[in-house]
């Protein structure tokens, strides 16, 4: 695991792409099941993330790029919902997330059995699904919310067509970006690390100075192309 902790209640891990039984280009830990990788080892990977966190039932999500939000509780078992949020607030279910360039989020309510894990990308931050996600945690009754965010792609190397770039720029203004080279980006990071502030969510950012682009430890999408495996996130409230 490339990060593990406990907050109150809930336990926490980040994961890179060490550790799994994935060959190739989906060497090891590949958590995606929707990238050609073959998807018996994929489910053994998914098994060895809910061994390392002690679950039974490891939900994961069809991620969308939207801003819709599902509690665990609605979830059929072996149900995998089309989502870009996944919260809980039952004990022994972990929550997983999967990432190749995306801002993986985990949210906290340090005083409450609550948690939540979140997949922001560009679109999912124009559409506001951090926002969504805090929102439904605060009206099941979290008060003390924290965020974990996670490895993503940063904002030097996130290039986009200007017009897109501004359009990001335009929603959340602390997203638009310059490439190291000079041309239009976005740091997704940093907008979902605003929009966190202006939530008044405390944030702890694990991703800082990291870059899933440019670190081969992470999966990527924009670099390794539709072969890319996913990484990720999980959170169970105990």
């Amino acid at each position: 695991m490339l990060h593990r902790e406990a907050v109150g209640r809930v336990e926490l891990a980040f994961t890179d792409r060490e550790g799994g039984l994935s060959e190739g280009p989906w060497s090891s830990l590949n958590l995606g099941t929707s990238n050609g990788d073959d998807a018996e080892v994929v489910q053994r990977n998914l098994a060895r993330v809910a061994e390392e966190i002690g679950v039974d039932r490891l939900v994961r999500m069809t991620q969308v790029h939207g801003a819709d939000v599902v509690w665990v509780d609605e979830v059929a078992e072996g149900e995998i919902p089309r989502a870009d949020a996944l919260l809980s607030d039952q004990p022994g279910v972990g929550l997983l997330v999967r990432v190749a360039d995306c801002v993986p989020i985990v949210l906290v309510d340090r005083d409450k059995a609550m948690a939540g894990v979140v997949h922001c990308g560009r679109e999912g931050l124009v559409k506001g699904i951090v926002p969504a996600a805090v929102a439904a945690l605060r009206q099941r009754g979290a008060e003390s919310l924290e965020a974990r965010v996670g490895p993503r792609a940063c904002g030097r190397c996130y290039e986009l067509p200007v017009e897109m770039a501004d359009a990001v720029g335009a929603l959340v203004p602390e997203a638009r970006s310059t490439t190291s080279w000079g041309t239009p980006a976005v740091d997704v990071g940093a907008g979902v690390l605003a929009q966190l502030r202006t939530l008044g969510v405390p944030a702890t950012d694990l991703g800082a100075g990291e870059c899933t682009i440019e670190d081969e430890r992470y999966f990527s999408y924009r670099r390794q192309g539709q072969n890319s495996g996913r990484f990720g996130a999980v959170a169970v409230v105990r």
